[in-house]
């Protein structure tokens, strides 16, 4: 995290070193990318632990979703009652100093745009201090936790009960002697209600949509499926669809109960909110204290917006290989449609990688015999991009 180790020039600049970075770094590494030299890695947490470091204290390891181990560090068995942000932030630190990744916690990058033309085409990354970095290649990891969806609803504005966010989630305390409606279709607004019913608090549900529930034991091959759906949506440019529109929601045993007790039971739609009250769109009307909107996130790519990558659908166009951006070559997007998941984002970290480095020996072909071949003249000790291995 030295300052003094930062160049102005790299190969390949990650942004982000969550799980889907921390897995590009790596493999990075693996192909003879040097530390420091070749690449760095820009983070904006203020420590390692990716987005998993905001998560909250009721959220202990045995309740988190399965976390995918990093390549070569497999995770021990960590005490199920601890705190997932605590066990994921110590893990990741680990890793990241036990494979000697360049990981600079810079804040949050405000930019990345477009620099020079045809062979000797690239990137310019600027920070938060107004540091600019260029880059032939560049892989996004930004994942989603900064960029949480508020839905618009009439009388928003005007309910004067609390209303959280998932985002700023912290515990079943905030919720005490509150009537409280949780909002959307999810897993994690089930296991919201699970938590908030087991305090004694009064829940209710609101849902866009009836839940579709799906019992995955029994399933076979339903992930390939699912990877398949949300491949071809992004290949054409289409916006990847919320998670449990392509999966369903995992129907256990704990949820099998709450449906029959009438506790999973969702009210429907919202139509609008009163002051101290909710409207469904059957003409209900419930009286509430309080608010949980779990209803997710949108990728976090605002620095990425000078790049103009968005289709006229909304979405952003990928390869074949669901990592690179086929509008503008040398930037990958892992964590983004098919990567979004846990496993998804460590084999799309190694992907995105080695597209990165194939990039950089096309990149050193086109520029040979020019000054600025294999970034030679501003690195004399750097090794070439040609003698990198894919």
């Amino acid at each position: 995290m030295d300052r003094g180790k930062l160049r102005t020039r790299y190969h390949t600049v990650v942004i982000g070193a969550g799980q889907a970075g921390l897995s590009a770094g790596y493999h990075l590494l693996r192909r003879g990318m040097r530390p420091w030299v070749d690449f760095v890695m820009l983070d904006a947490n203020d420590g390692p632990g990716g987005a998993w470091r905001d998560r909250w204290d009721s959220l202990t390891f045995g309740k988190a979703h399965h976390l995918h181990p990093l390549p070569d560090f497999e995770l021990a068995t960590p005490d199920p009652t601890e705190p997932a942000s605590a066990v994921v932030s110590r893990y990741y630190g680990e890793y990241e100093q036990h494979m000697g990744l360049p990981v600079y916690r810079s804040g949050p990058v405000v930019s990345v745009s477009r620099k020079g033309t045809g062979s000797a085409a690239g990137f310019e990354v600027e920070l938060a201090d107004g540091t600019g970095l260029q880059a032939t290649t560049v892989i996004n990891a930004t994942g989603t936790w900064s960029n949480p969806f508020w839905p618009s609803y009439r009388g928003m504005n005007t309910f004067t009960g609390l209303q959280v966010h998932t985002w700023n989630f912290t515990g079943v305390q905030q919720f005490a002697n509150r009537r409280t409606l949780v909002v959307g279709g999810g897993a994690s607004a089930t296991q919201f209600i699970v938590q908030l019913d087991a305090a004694g608090i009064d829940t209710r549900w609101s849902t866009r949509t009836p839940p579709r529930w799906k019992d995955f034991a029994s399933t076979r091959d339903w992930g390939l499926e699912v990877e398949r759906r949300v491949t071809e949506d992004t290949r054409a440019g289409r916006p990847p669809r919320p998670v449990v529109a392509n999966t369903g929601l995992p129907l256990t045993g704990q949820m099998r109960a709450a449906i029959a007790s009438g506790l999973m039971i969702s009210r429907g739609p919202i139509s609008r909110l009163e002051a101290d009250a909710v409207v469904f769109s059957d003409g209900s009307r419930e009286r509430i204290d309080a608010i949980l909107w779990a209803t997710g996130f949108r990728h976090a790519l605002k620095h990425l917006a000078p790049l103009k990558l968005r289709t006229a659908q909304g979405g952003i166009r990928m390869s074949a290989d669901a990592v690179s951006a086929a509008d503008q070559p040398g930037l990958y997007l892992v964590g983004y449609g098919a990567s979004a998941s846990t496993i998804g984002a460590t084999r799309a970290g190694r992907r995105a990688a080695i597209a990165a480095i194939k990039h950089l020996k096309q990149h050193a072909s086109g520029m040979a015999g020019t000054e600025a071949s294999g970034y030679t003249t501003v690195h004399p000790e750097e090794k070439s991009p040609q003698s990198l291995r894919v």
